[in-house]
């Protein structure tokens, strides 16, 4: 069956890791989409800090997918229309924040095009601010100033310190968040159920494509769930073993234009 959708993670997948898209993966992804393919990027950033990514490969072109917030948001980005959103349950920031505290770990959330933190100087919290092009904002007060819901949490620190705390976080929010880790040093707290798997699959329902006619790309620990669920799971070769064992196909690293070789290999036909 030909494949329709072609999703894509961003850091260590679309992006090398000097964080940049070759010519070669942006002309090969552009290809596809002249030829009928829908691409949509997948990542737990927030969607402002995809933005960059989303234009240089063409999604506001030819109608391409932000799949925000690890599955939390999907915006067309052509039209800038919001087809799907949900967020934390009420009052969950303030609980993280607590326990953030007593886990000794940073903690970050989004709102309005910049990150909101415990503080402007935690090593981890200016890499995302870096990557998403986007300020740091730290509220004075966090109870106080914090007033709205937010897709998603990140608790951050030493990856030791959190593989630890991500089985511990598991049990403390089972049944009202999903706990895992998107980078050693990032513990996604999420939405019930909500993954890159559910995001694509609310994508898939708006496009009316079967999830036979996706492609998955990724390399996180993050992207496991869509690489699972897709029609085709790739991981690229400088994913984790674990994932690589988990994928139908490992395509060469970010830094050897993996995409490119999916693309050629799977979904290029003319």
């Amino acid at each position: 069956m030909a494949y329709e959708l072609l999703v894509l993670d961003v850091d260590g997948t679309l992006v090398n890791t000097k964080k940049e898209i070759t010519d070669r993966t942006r002309d090969a992804i552009l290809e596809c989409q002249e030829q009928g393919i829908k691409v949509a990027i997948a990542s737990g950033r927030c969607t402002e800090g995809i933005r960059h990514q989303a234009a240089a490969i063409g999604l506001d072109r030819y109608g391409g997918y932000i799949i925000s917030f690890n599955g939390g948001r999907i915006t067309n980005f052509a039209t800038g229309e919001v087809i799907y959103d949900i967020s934390l349950p009420a009052g969950m920031l303030h609980e993280l924040y607590d326990y953030s505290l007593q886990e000794g770990t940073g903690i970050l959330t989004y709102h309005e095009g910049q990150i909101v933190a415990h503080s402007d100087t935690d090593p981890y919290i200016v890499v995302d601010a870096k990557g998403c092009d986007i300020p740091i904002w730290v509220p004075e007060d966090f109870h106080r100033d914090v007033n709205f819901a937010g897709n998603k949490c990140i608790l951050t620190g030493e990856p030791e310190h959190l593989a630890e705390l991500e089985k511990k976080a598991a049990k403390d929010f089972a049944g009202r968040l999903s706990v895992y880790r998107s980078e050693g040093f990032y513990l996604e707290m999420m939405p019930p159920g909500v993954d890159k798997a559910y995001g694509v699959s609310k994508l898939l329902e708006r496009l009316g494509y079967r999830r036979t006619q996706m492609v998955c790309c990724g390399d996180g620990f993050n992207d496991l769930p869509m690489i699972e669920y897709a029609g085709l799971g790739v991981a690229m070769a400088n994913a984790p073993e674990a994932l690589k064992e988990k994928a139908d196909y490992i395509a060469p690293s970010c830094d050897e234009d993996g995409l490119v070789d999916v693309i050629e290999r799977f979904i290029k036909d003319w």
